[in-house]
């Protein structure tokens, strides 16, 4: 009896640390389906719609943290993520000095938003106007130089609050291409990086924040990407364009913008960009940069539509393939 009670326990137990041992198994791979990524908040919109469905369909979880892209490169460049996202493509030589490998996701745009009442028309802007604004130089909605772009609104005298990026930002060294490319005062006075110096106005963290803000202040303008006007139903402005039409931001002007900023193309939006990942050649973690390279070539063959939705604009097949020969050879994943 005492010998088939010692053989029972000892089948138990087998049982017991065979459960354990499955359980630390699935556990750990489990977690290294899990890949962290940071950066711009931009193309949050498509990355978390990307990584919603690669999920459904992999079950490889990306935790993509929209922090701005000058944090993002930061952290990349501390090896504490596995890719980052920026609207601020790095040169050949930063790409060299760091380890890294660049390539491009999707084309966005950045639209003017603001917050006034009672205006039964779309306000229409042009460039040296805004860069007058975000100088400080015209600081009331009854201004002529803004009445005289919209004849057939009755702007309220309302002073006039700029919400710019308290963050490094993407979006604000796109922004503030574009301001430099307009106005020579701009271009001399500020200039153009992820972080300047705005001359009045209050900041918001991530395009989330800036878009938040615009809707509390009445009288505030300020810029965001054109996903996040839909988000959170912000009232956008038309823009004269280099070629002097007044363009409203769609898909269409986003695509003859082509990601040049101020293109002279009859219909372009003025404030396109690419988007871009980053990732190291030679990872401390090559499993999940494998992962990652794998999620991004799901979503340039299975991603365009969900792009679109957004209003974002997907990549030529020209451009993804030489991507995919070129770029994604360049990462080391053995």
């Amino acid at each position: 009896l005492y010998t088939m009670y010692y053989i029972e326990r000892i089948t138990n137990m087998k049982k017991v640390i065979t459960t354990l041992f499955g359980l630390f198994l699935f556990g750990t791979n489990t977690q290294a389906q899990t890949i962290s990524g940071a950066g711009a908040t931009f193309p949050y919109p498509i990355y978390s719609k990307w990584a919603d469905e690669y999920k459904k369909q992999t079950n490889v979880t990306i935790n993509y943290q929209s922090i701005g892209s000058g944090a993002g490169i930061k952290q990349i460049k501390a090896q504490t993520i596995v890719f980052c996202a920026t609207d601020m493509s790095l040169t050949p030589e930063e790409l060299e000095k760091d380890g890294l490998v660049q390539f491009p996701t999707v084309l966005g745009s950045i639209t003017i938003v603001y917050n006034l009442d009672g205006l039964d028309k779309q306000v229409v802007l042009d460039g040296p106007t805004l860069a007058k604004i975000y100088l400080g130089e015209i600081t009331n909605w009854s201004d002529k130089r803004i009445e005289t772009l919209n004849p057939n609104i009755k702007f309220p005298d309302l002073p006039i609050m700029t919400v710019y990026r308290s963050d490094g930002s993407g979006t604000t060294f796109v922004y503030t291409q574009y301001l430099s490319s307009v106005s020579e005062d701009w271009k001399t006075k500020i200039g153009s990086n992820t972080s300047v110096k705005f001359p009045l106005g209050v900041g918001g963290k991530g395009n989330e924040g800036v878009a938040a803000t615009i809707k509390q202040i009445k009288g505030s303008i300020g810029y965001v990407e054109y996903a996040y006007v839909k988000q959170n139903k912000l009232t956008f402005t038309k823009l004269v364009n280099a070629s002097g039409v007044v363009v409203e931001p769609n898909a269409k002007t986003f695509q003859a913008g082509n990601g040049i900023i101020n293109n002279t193309e009859r219909n372009a939006w003025p404030i396109t960009s690419l988007t871009y990942i980053l990732i190291h050649k030679n990872t401390k973690d090559p499993k999940s940069a494998n992962e990652t390279l794998k999620f991004f070539e799901w979503a340039y063959k299975n991603g365009d539509n969900m792009a679109l939705e957004l209003d974002y604009i997907p990549l030529s097949t020209e451009t993804k393939t030489k991507v995919l020969t070129t770029e994604f050879s360049k990462v080391k994943v053995n």
